[in-house]
Parts: C-alpha cells; structure tokens; sequence
C-alpha cells in the first residue's frame, strides 16, 4: 500500500493530428490541372478570334479523322494520304484540289428542259462545294508555306514580310518590305536574295496545286531614280516570276503578270511607307469550264 506523503502519479497523454497539418501534395496536381485547361480554353479563344470561317474549316478538315472522313479519297490536295476504299483496300493517292472539269453540269438547251434529260444537278451545290474545296486547299497551302518558313532558320525570321490572306479572287500572298529589309535594291528590278529565298519557300508549296496565279508588282509613292513607278513594278513582278519558274511552277499556270505601280497602295494614308512595296502572288479561285453545248 502507498504511504501517505507518496506524491500521486500522473499518466498525461497527448492526441496527435487535428486539422491543422498538410494533406500532401494532391491539390498541387488539381490545381496544375485547372490552370492547363484554362489556358487551353484562352488559346482556342484566341485561335476563333483571329481566324476566319474558311480557314477555321480549313484546319477542322486538316486535322480530321480518317476514320470519319465522308470520302475515301484521304486528306487529298497538297497534303493528301492515303485511306481505306470501299472494298476494304488501302490505297494511296490525292484527290485533285481544283479538278479542271466536273463532270455533270445543268443543261441549259430547249430540248433538255422539254424531255427532262441530262444531268439534274444543281449549279448552286456544285459552287458551294467548289468554294469549300478551295477554301480547304488554300487553308493547307498557307499552313505549308508557314511550316516550310520555320523549318528554315535563315527565312523563318522573315516570316513578318510575308502577309497571306483569302480573297474573292484566292489566296493573295504578298512579301511586303519592311524598313531595312528590302526585297530590291533601289531602282533595282531584280530580287535580292532575302527576296529570292522567300520566292522559292512560296515556289516549293504552291508547284503541289493544279491552280493558276497572278503576280503582280507595287511600288510605293516616291518617284523611281529613273523610267516610271509602272514599269519598275511591272519589271519586278515578272523577275518574280522568273524565279517562281525555276522553282517548280509550270509556265502554264501563270494566268497573269501586272505591274500595279502605287495606284493600290497598302497604307493609303502614307503611300511613301516601305510596306507599300511588294509583290503579291494570287493562287487565282478555278471557275469551271463551259458546257460544251452553252447555245451561243
């Protein structure tokens, strides 16, 4: 038995946890998580804001599937691959991007129109589809033309001189000059080789396209040192094409050669800016060929 004077003994003990401690590192991941998909999110939102309809349907077409793709004719055009065909069998091969002639047109004869034959395709669906397909074939030429400029140290820092954009007419790609970076000595109607070099980046994507161009030249405002504004640009277009030809792309398609002089400048409220000098290159819309019968 315990004495009487034995001091009491006392058993303390201490709870460890509660709610102040860490949960480890699982939100890190949560939040890093969240912070990808928003970042995600802007860039999409930025890619809608700064692209049209037409090269947005472009690169949805590009980055299509082939496994729901609706033909069987692959990615077809410029970076056309292969796919399977009906019957099971792969094959490779690309459809042409702007046909020279489709096979079924509407007759327009008197003799059609009273027995009912010939083809009853309508000619609002056909320039619908063909405007489509030409919208997707210049989306793919200037995603190459771009592609091709980064894939080169020595061009991809020129990448700001070279504007491409969808027009009526096609897809216009203009190498404009920059202050201290001119594509043509002064009064000169050959290209440097900075502006050589970016011809031959063009040259090299647009000689996969059966479509035509046209080239045309622009000066800015200020008088040549000799001759005129008009031929200087008319000179400079066809040096242009020139390299264009030694380049890859058939004589055949060159629709159209102009000298535009500064009558089309690119900054009217200041014609004498070195932007305004340029040469544009159209890869032209095909419109398609006459009915053999058109009753003229």
């Amino acid at each position: 038995m315990a004495t009487a004077n034995q001091a009491p003994i006392i058993i303390k003990k201490i709870k460890k946890g509660g709610h102040g401690g860490h949960h480890g590192g699982a939100w890190k991941v949560a939040y890093a998580d969240f912070v990808t998909a928003m970042m995600a999110f802007f860039l999409l939102m930025w890619l809608i804001n700064t692209t049209s309809p037409d090269q947005r349907r472009g690169i949805a077409e590009f980055f299509a599937p082939a496994a729901v793709s609706k033909v069987t004719s692959g990615a077809g055009g410029l970076m056309g691959g292969t796919s399977f065909a009906q019957e099971g069998t792969r094959h490779g091969f690309s459809s042409p991007i702007a046909p020279p002639s489709d096979p079924n047109y509407t007759s327009t004869s008197s003799e059609a129109k009273e027995d009912g034959a010939g083809p009853q395709t309508t000619d609002g669906s056909e320039s619908r589809a063909r405007e489509q397909r030409d919208s997707a074939a210049f989306s793919r030429a200037e995603i190459a033309i771009r592609q091709a400029m980064a894939d080169m140290p020595d061009v991809a820092e020129l990448s700001r001189q070279v504007i491409m954009e969808e027009t009526p007419e096609g897809l216009r790609i203009q190498i404009i000059d920059q202050e201290g970076r001119s594509m043509f000595a002064p009064g000169s109607v050959e290209p440097n080789d900075r502006a050589r070099r970016l011809l031959s980046v063009i040259a090299g994507s647009l000689a996969q396209l059966p479509n035509r161009i046209t080239i045309s030249g622009h000066t800015d405002g200020s008088p040549p040192p000799r001759g005129s504004n008009w031929e200087l640009s008319a000179d400079r277009a066809n040096a242009a094409r020139r390299v264009l030809q030694s380049h890859g792309i058939g004589g055949s398609r060159v629709y159209q050669v102009a000298g535009r002089a500064d009558s089309e400048p690119l900054f009217a409220d200041d014609p004498t800016l070195p932007g305004n000098r340029r040469i544009a290159i159209t890869l032209l819309r095909e419109a398609p060929p006459l009915p053999e019968n058109t009753g003229l």
